[in-house]
C-alpha cells in the first residue's frame, strides 16, 4: 500500500500531510491549527453550500440542447413529464446523500460512502474510474462548451476554428485550476456570482416564457403527448439524458469536513438547491414550447439561442456569454469537489500520498486539484471525448445506486449510528432501484458503448491488487509510487 505518515509531518517546507487514520482533526476555522498540523478549513456555508450544488448541475444542457428527451419521448407533454420526474428523483437521491453526509462526516463522496458500506476494493474501483476518465472527460466536455460559447459573439458570420475553442477551452481549464489551488474562499465566492449568472440567464429565458403563456401563445401544448409514441428503449435513454441534466447535487458531500454545522447545512442546502433547479428546469422547457415547436427544437442546436433570437432581437448575443459563464461555474464547482475525493483516496492510501497534503499557506488540497490538469489536457487534444462519456456515463449511475443501497444496508449493519437527519426507507430503495434498473436497460440498449465502459471500469479489479493489495513490489516500482 502507499505508506501514510505515521504523524502529520511537513514535506520540502510546503506541504503538509493528512492524518495516517484517515480522520482529520477539528476543522473550525475559528480555532488556529495546532503547531505543525494543517488542516482544511470550514470556509463553506450554506449559502456557498446552496452555490455548489446549483452551480454545478446547472450547466450548458439545458440552454443548448435538451432535444435528448424530447426525441426519446416523442411529444411535448411525455418530455415536460420526464423533466419532473427526473428532477423528483434526484430531489430522492439528494436526500439520501442528505442523510449518508450527516451520519458519516467525511468529505469524499461516493468514495467515503462505499468505503464505508461495502469496504476497499469497489471504493478504489470508483476513484481508479474518476481520477483516469470520467472527471477528465467530463471538465473537457463541459470546457469545451465554455470555449464555443465565450467566443460566438466574436463569430457571429462563420464558423468558429476547432483550434481557437481548444485553446480557449485550455486557458479556462487553467484559470480553474489555479483559483482551486489558490482560495477555497475566492473559489467559493466566485462560484456564488457565477450561480447568479446561471439563475439570471433561466429568468431571462423564464420570463419572456411566461409573458408568452399570458398572451397565449399555448399553440405548441395542445394534444401534448400526441406524437410519436415513445419507445420501450427510448425512455430509459430520455431518464439517462434528465438524470444527467440533474447531476451534480451530490458535490456537497465531497467537502462535507469544510461545510460549518454539516447536520444543519448540508440537508438545508440540497432541499433548496433541488427545488430551484427542478422548477427552473421545467418552466425554461415551457418556455422553449411557448415559442418554439418540437420540430424545430430537435433541429436547433442551441436551443436557448434560437429561443432569444425569436423574442430579444439584439439582446440575443448576451445569451452565449451567460452560457459561457455557467459552464465556467460548473467546471469551477466540479473541480472544488471532485479534488477532495481524490484528497480522501490518498488519505486512505488508495492514491500516491502526496494527492493527500495541503498547502500550509493556502489551505488548499494542491497536489490534488493540479493532479487532474495534464489528464484533462490529454482528453481535450485527443479523446474522443463525447463517446467515452457515453462509455462511462453508466458507471457514475451504477455506483451512485451502489451507494444508496449502502445507506439501507448500513441502517441494518450500523442501527446505532448517530443519524441527524433520516429518510424514509421507500426513498433510498426507489432511488437506488431506479439507478441499477436504467443501468440494466442501458446495457440492453446500448450493447456496444455500456459494454466498453464496463470494461474500463473492470480494470479497477486489477489494478487495486497490483497497486494496493500486493506488498512485495520491486524496489522502482515502490519509488514510482511513493513509497
Amino acid at each position: 500500500m502507499f505508506r501514510k505518515a505515521a504523524l502529520p509531518t511537513v514535506s520540502n517546507g510546503s506541504y503538509l500531510q493528512g492524518q495516517a487514520n484517515g480522520k482529520l482533526s477539528s476543522m473550525d476555522s475559528g480555532q488556529p491549527a495546532q503547531e505543525g498540523k494543517v488542516v482544511l478549513k470550514k470556509k463553506v456555508t450554506l449559502l456557498r453550500g446552496i452555490s455548489i450544488i446549483i452551480g454545478t448541475i446547472i450547466g450548458a444542457g439545458i440552454f443548448i440542447s435538451p432535444k435528448g428527451i424530447l426525441k426519446n419521448t416523442g411529444s411535448v407533454g411525455m418530455s415536460l413529464t420526464v423533466w419532473t420526474v427526473c428532477g423528483i428523483l434526484s430531489l430522492f437521491g439528494a436526500l439520501c446523500y442528505a442523510e449518508l453526509g450527516t451520519c458519516i462526516k467525511k468529505s469524499g463522496g461516493h468514495y467515503t460512502y462505499i468505503l464505508e458500506a461495502f469496504g476497499p476494493l469497489p471504493a478504489f474501483v470508483r476513484v481508479w474510474v474518476e481520477l483516469l476518465i470520467i472527471r477528465p472527460a467530463a471538465t473537457a466536455v463541459i470546457s469545451l462548451a465554455f470555449g464555443r460559447y465565450i467566443l460566438e459573439p466574436f463569430f457571429m458570420q462563420c464558423e468558429i476554428p476547432e483550434l481557437a475553442i481548444k485553446l480557449i477551452t485550455a486557458v479556462g481549464i487553467t484559470l480553474v485550476m489555479v483559483l482551486n489551488s489558490t482560495s477555497v474562499s475566492w473559489s467559493a465566492r466566485i462560484q456564488m456570482f457565477l450561480t447568479f449568472c446561471k439563475l439570471v440567464a433561466i429568468l431571462i429565458i423564464v420570463v419572456p416564457g411566461v409573458m408568452q403563456l399570458i398572451k397565449g401563445e399555448t399553440q405548441h401544448f395542445k394534444n401534448a403527448f400526441a406524437g410519436n409514441d415513445a419507445s420501450v428503449m427510448g425512455l430509459p435513454l430520455a431518464f439517462y439524458s434528465g438524470m444527467y441534466a440533474y447531476s451534480g447535487w451530490f458535490y456537497l458531500n465531497f467537502v462535507t469536513e469544510e461545510v460549518e454545522n454539516p447536520e444543519k447545512n448540508i440537508p438545508l442546502a440540497i432541499c433548496i438547491s433541488m427545488i430551484i433547479v427542478t422548477v427552473g428546469y421545467v418552466l425554461t422547457n415551457v418556455a422553449y414550447f411557448t415559442t418554439i415547436s418540437a420540430g424545430e427544437l430537435l433541429l436547433s442546436k442551441a436551443v436557448a439561442v434560437t429561443f432569444a433570437e425569436r423574442l430579444m432581437g439584439n439582446f440575443s448575443l448576451a445569451v452565449p456569454v451567460f452560457v459561457a459563464l455557467s459552464c465556467f461555474g460548473s467546471m469551477n464547482g466540479g473541480i472544488f469537489a471532485v479534488s477532495r475525493m481524490f484528497f480522501v483516496a490518498s488519505r486512505e492510501g488508495h492514491l500516491p500520498e502526496i494527492l493527500s497534503m495541503i498547502h500550509v499557506r493556502k489551505h488548499t488540497p494542491l497536489p490534488a486539484v493540479i493532479v487532474l490538469h495534464p489528464l484533462t489536457m490529454i482528453m481535450l487534444f485527443n479523446g474522443d471525448l463525447y463517446s467515452l462519456l457515453n462509455f462511462l456515463s453508466f458507471a457514475r449511475w451504477l455506483f451512485i445506486g451502489l451507494v444508496v443501497a449502502g445507506l439501507i444496508y448500513l441502517r441494518y449493519k450500523r442501527p446505532d449510528m448517530p443519524r441527524p437527519f433520516k429518510v424514509p426507507l421507500f426513498i433510498p430503495a426507489l432511488f437506488s432501484f431506479t439507478c441499477l434498473f436504467m443501468v440494466a436497460l442501458s446495457l440492453y440498449s446500448d450493447p456496444v458503448n455500456t459494454g466498453i465502459g464496463f470494461a474500463i471500469t473492470l480494470t479497477g479489479i486489477p489494478a487495486y491488487y497490483l497497486f494496493i493489495v500486493w506488498d512485495n513490489k520491486p524496489k522502482w516500482f515502490r519509488k514510482l509510487l511513493g513509497k
